[in-house]
């Protein structure tokens, strides 16, 4: 055994050759509100044990809890590779794979997510990162027909991955009078 060799990499530290690293953790402000979530939580179990010496622990114990609800809230993380291979929190799609792309926009994630979604979709969604993409896949040993993946830059996230936005290709049909 060597005794020298590197260490391994951390989980969450970006590879080196990354064309793209994102984590979709939840917004600051988020933050603040469940600072003021655990004060009051916290006051009213002191309330319960009438306000006995030991109450006090109630306010760390619901820090970490909450606190740890955040985090694991905001744990996945996109990255694209220095191959192309799209690693979306523990699924990975290559770029081989994808036929095309385009940017969801936050005025149409609901028609995507709602009446137009396919249920065989691959998501990767999270309410609080407004915008998507779309990756349309041309795999016939795969019955997944797309990934909708939420990115806070989707322009990036396409770019990354060699893809123009197919959106923004098509040209706008004139008004019909």
């Amino acid at each position: 055994m060597d005794s020298a060799a590197a260490p391994a990499p951390e989980p969450d530290a970006p590879a080196r050759g990354d064309r793209y690293t994102e984590r979709l953790s939840v917004p600051w402000w988020w933050w603040p509100i469940a600072a003021a979530i655990v004060a009051l939580l916290g006051y009213e179990a002191q309330l319960a044990a009438y306000r006995q010496t030991w109450s006090f622990v109630f306010y760390p114990v619901f820090a970490l809890i909450v606190a740890w609800l955040l985090v694991s809230m905001g744990r996945v993380r996109l990255r694209v590779d220095a191959d192309g291979t799209l690693h979306a929190h523990t699924a990975m799609l290559p770029r081989e794979v994808i036929a095309r792309g385009a940017v969801i926009p936050k005025s149409a994630r609901s028609a995507a997510m709602g009446r137009q979604l396919d249920p065989a979709a691959f998501l990767v969604y999270k309410s609080w990162v407004e915008t998507m993409v779309l990756l349309v896949l041309d795999d016939p040993d795969d019955p997944t027909p797309y990934w909708l993946v939420s990115t806070r830059n989707p322009g990036e996230l396409l770019a990354a991955l060699g893809l123009e936005d197919a959106a923004a290709q098509q040209e706008p049909t004139p008004p019909q009078e």
